[in-house]
């Protein structure tokens, strides 16, 4: 009986072994399939392109300029001699000046993937969008390049509680469309510092996108509307000289909307001395001592702005108005901005109403950092603040036309933006609408 039992377990022993290594090797089928289906899954690295150079091919080193670097000691640090860092100085100084290297700016290196990983190419980003491209591997070239660029045109609405950058602020819209809005497009229509609660506004404007990924900025605005005090005000912008650049932003009747004269030569800033024949100052005993300007005081840095279109006439650095910049607009008007830290505009250039010609300083005789607004007319400086001045030169009669059709289609777009909760109407989704200006 002992024998027959044991054989019995025995067979039985056998048995579970043998499906044991049955089920062992079909789970090790199935995890080896799941493993070859996981590396099929596996997708090839992404192609990365930059610069016009496809990344891939490379070892890629990206840095900044630091305080105390140079051309020569990037290279030098990056297994490059002296002798090559010459030839390739020189071959490239007709393109860029490898001297004007700015703390801060980002410069990208790619090596080569062999054994050696000797660095090819040196490529400086001046700024978001240009480039330069040092190419140093067999022959030594260089160029100048700009990234791609994308425009997005984007709507926006907005109903005011308090006051338009904190509507902004809230959609997380750049602070650049605000100044525009504020600065340039009503600010001699809607005083933004007198918004209503329930004010609200329209507008069309243009997103930069730079190799389409990084965000440039607010690039213009293209048309807006503002309901304030439940009055409409439009405005479209449009270039009458494209010659010179020249753009300014008109009403639904192609009337300018700016004036002639900017009423502040800063964009943020306050009066801190005003116009004032009879002035008396402590410190000279208080003899009278004309202050023949108006001050806005500013941080240093701030940029100043040219009030209105004109070519500059002066642009230096003399006694007690410290670095100055003076501009004629016509055979009428002139003006002048004293005290600067530093002047960014040329004698002879022709410059725009808003163009910034300067930073605000300290230069000269000045008991803190201001810029000294001084406005003149018929050769006799004025305070501009007492005067009558003139509006913007109004649209040429030959372009009223042409404006008022460009606009057609734009003020249809902006007419069609709704505010919420408001539903259009059938009537109004199928009828465009264009006032026309008076003959």
């Amino acid at each position: 009986m002992d024998k027959k039992r044991t054989k019995r377990l025995g067979n039985k022993y056998l048995i579970l072994a043998v499906i044991g290594i049955i089920v062992f090797n079909c789970k090790n089928d199935e995890q080896k399939s799941e493993v070859k289906e996981e590396i099929a899954k596996v997708e090839p690295p992404r192609e990365v392109f930059e610069f016009g150079f496809k990344l891939n091919d490379y070892i890629v080193k990206r840095d900044t300029i630091r305080k105390g670097d140079s051309f020569g000691q990037i290279l030098e640090r990056n297994k490059i001699g002296y002798p090559k860092i010459f030839h390739i100085a020189e071959k490239a100084k007709d393109t860029f000046d490898i001297r004007r290297l700015q703390i801060g700016k980002p410069y990208t290196l790619l090596f080569s993937k062999d054994s050696l990983q000797l660095p090819e190419l040196f490529i400086y980003q001046p700024s978001k969008e240009d480039y330069v491209v040092i190419h140093f591997k067999d022959t030594i070239h260089a160029y100048k390049r700009k990234k791609p660029i994308t425009y997005v045109e984007k709507t926006l609405t907005g109903v005011i509680t308090s006051s338009i950058s904190e509507t902004l602020d809230a959609q997380g819209i750049s602070p650049v469309l605000t100044n525009k809005l504020a600065d340039e497009i009503y600010a001699w229509t809607i005083d933004f510092n007198r918004l209503q609660k329930g004010d609200r506004f329209k507008v069309i404007y243009t997103d930069k996108y730079i190799d389409d990924t990084i965000y440039g900025g607010v690039h213009d605005v293209k048309a807006a509307y503002f309901e304030h005090n439940n009055e409409p005000f439009y405005a479209f912008r449009f270039t009458t000289d494209s010659v010179k650049g020249i753009v300014d932003y008109f009403s639904e009747e192609a009337k300018n909307l700016r004036r002639a004269f900017l009423k502040s030569p800063i964009a943020f800033g306050r009066i801190s001395s005003r116009y004032n024949l009879k002035r008396r100052i402590a410190y000279y005993g208080y003899k009278v001592r004309p202050h023949k300007g108006t001050d806005f005081a500013a941080p240093v840095g701030t940029p100043i702005r040219a009030t209105a279109n004109g070519t500059v006439t002066e642009s230096t650095r003399r006694g007690g108005n410290g670095n100055y910049v003076k501009i004629r607009h016509n055979a009428t008007y002139e003006t002048q901005y004293l005290h600067m830290s530093r002047r960014k505009a040329k004698v002879g250039q022709f410059v725009k109403q808003g163009d910034v010609i300067g930073l605000v300083g300290m230069t000269g005789n000045t008991g803190g950092p201001h810029v000294c607004y001084r406005f003149w007319k018929n050769g006799r400086q004025v305070d501009p603040f007492r005067e009558k001045l003139p509006e913007a030169k109004p649209m040429a009669e030959e372009l009223k036309e042409k404006y008022l059709e460009f606009i057609k289609p734009v003020k249809y777009q902006l007419d069609n933006i709704f505010f919420e909760p408001e539903r259009p109407t059938e009537e109004e989704l199928g009828k465009p609408t264009i006032k026309q200006a008076a003959s």
